[in-house]
């Protein structure tokens, strides 16, 4: 018995390439090979022929059998089609990293030039040693007792902020904190949002990777730092003044500005009310991911304004109960719906 699935709302395809790209990625052409069950539809299913039209090649989570021409779904998920190019976008996959990327991690392992972190990748990251910023200077060379005190620096469970440096043949991407942005985090709270790896949702929502990631937000209690990572994990932290910006350096000094405090796991005291916003903005973040909003800066500080107008409301009004037990997901979509964005 066949399966019948309905097609998400998914984005135009066209969104996500640059105007003067010459790939062309419309399916409204007469050749385009698949219609799927019903008018328009273009959601395939493991195992479904495609195609048997030998003039189309096969792309991503496609295969063709030996001796044939038939190609074939390997995943579930919307079919598109670049120029004569057919590969199918898988509805939910794990991140998949690109050079550029800024990403969130855990270390995993300490070995003896590396370490090992999970940035929610199919296969675990690497951190060289010579990628990192020392204590001394960033020209200093990695000597011996670098490599015997490595732990010092990161150990297990420690979370950072790196960005993708490379990638192997194998698919496994190396790291790099070569910035005084990037580096240990602390003072702050973890979390991680569902379904922002890949595939075909967090197209429509999750974290966007052609925005700023890394901001400071102006809340009722202070300024707090927010990290987000294309990889689907957040960081939201008590805001923390740099070597840099507390002191007049020039550029060519900021990275000898490198102190031992970037590499302490000891959190600073917090106030009670920074604490109260950072976990109010991470939940915040939260709803928009379920809710199926994009995750910036502009919509972070447009739904934590709106959010905060409206519990002053609810206070007003003797309501405040009722907004606490409605939950992140629904007072997002109350603020979603007076900033008039589909969720």
């Amino acid at each position: 018995m066949p399966i019948s699935i309905l097609p998400p709302s998914a984005p135009d395809p066209s969104q996500h390439h640059d105007g003067d790209s010459d790939v062309e990625m419309s399916d409204d052409s007469d050749d385009f090979p698949y219609r799927g069950s019903s008018k328009g539809s273009n959601i395939v299913t493991p195992g479904e022929t495609i195609t048997t039209d030998p003039q189309w090649m096969r792309g991503h989570g496609t295969y063709v059998p030996a001796d044939s021409t038939e190609i074939i779904a390997t995943v579930a998920g919307a079919l598109h089609k670049t120029n004569k190019l057919l590969s199918v976008i898988p509805l939910r996959a794990r991140y998949q990293p690109e050079i550029g990327d800024l990403v969130i991690g855990r270390i995993v392992g300490v070995q003896t030039k590396k370490w090992t972190v999970d940035i929610a990748a199919p296969m675990l990251a690497s951190l060289p040693l010579s990628a990192i910023n020392l204590p001394g200077g960033i020209l200093r060379r990695r000597t011996a007792v670098d490599e015997l005190n490595i732990r010092t620096f990161f150990s297990e469970g420690d979370l950072l902020v790196a960005e993708v440096q490379s990638l192997h043949q194998d698919g496994t991407a190396a790291l790099h904190t070569r910035s005084l942005k990037y580096g240990k985090l602390r003072n702050g709270c973890f979390a991680s949002l569902t379904g922002a790896g890949g595939g075909i949702m967090p197209r429509k929502g999750g974290v966007v990777r052609s925005r700023r990631q890394v901001f400071t937000l102006q809340t009722s209690a202070g300024e707090i730092d927010v990290v987000l990572g294309v990889n689907g994990y957040i960081w939201v932290s008590k805001h923390t003044v740099t070597e840099g910006e507390s002191r007049d350096l020039s550029i060519t000094r900021l990275e000898e500005a490198v102190s031992e405090t970037l590499y302490s796991s000891e959190n600073d005291e917090i106030a009670p009310a920074i604490m109260r916003e950072i976990a109010r903005v991470s939940t915040l973040i939260k709803g928009l991911v379920q809710c199926g909003a994009r995750v910036d800066e502009d919509m972070i500080v447009k739904i934590y304004e709106m959010a905060m107008e409206i519990e002053a409301e609810e206070v007003v009004m003797g309501n405040m109960e009722r907004s606490v037990e409605g939950g992140a997901k629904g007072v997002v979509q109350s603020v979603l719906s007076r900033l008039d964005v589909g969720g």
